[in-house]
């Protein structure tokens, strides 16, 4: 069985120690600033849409403009709000799975704890 290193101890040495050994896992801080970049990309397209519906009722005529208009606005904002969903979902499986690794971590160092217990009783 692979014995595991020592921690060295310090606020620099252990940042850097979770860098290098992959013992704490940093992905819950990234897939927040994911999260937050995907729903600024979402929210461009929203804005996107709406331009796209104003274009639309600006080129044609008055009524007929206007009617293809709202349909435009309409459809855009709700495939834009699927998305968020949609995005969301994505984003919360990657944390879940994560910790899921965190949680497995946790148990297999109880695991040794307990067997290093009973190994100095018995």
């Amino acid at each position: 069985m692979r014995r595991p290193l020592n921690r060295p101890q310090g606020t620099g040495a252990a940042i850097l120690w979770d860098l290098l050994t992959f013992e704490r896992l940093m992905t819950n801080s990234v897939i927040h600033l994911i999260y937050w970049a995907g729903l600024g990309i979402i929210v461009l397209g929203a804005f996107g849409t709406i331009g796209a519906a104003v274009g639309v009722a600006i080129r044609d005529p008055f009524p007929f403009g206007l009617l293809m208009a709202i349909p435009v606005v309409v459809g855009g904002l709700l495939v834009m709000a699927a998305l968020v969903l949609l995005w969301r979902s994505f984003c919360e499986f990657y944390v879940a799975i994560f910790r899921i690794s965190d949680d497995l971590s946790a148990l297999r160092q109880d695991v040794e704890a307990e067997r290093a217990r009973l190994k100095t009783k018995g």
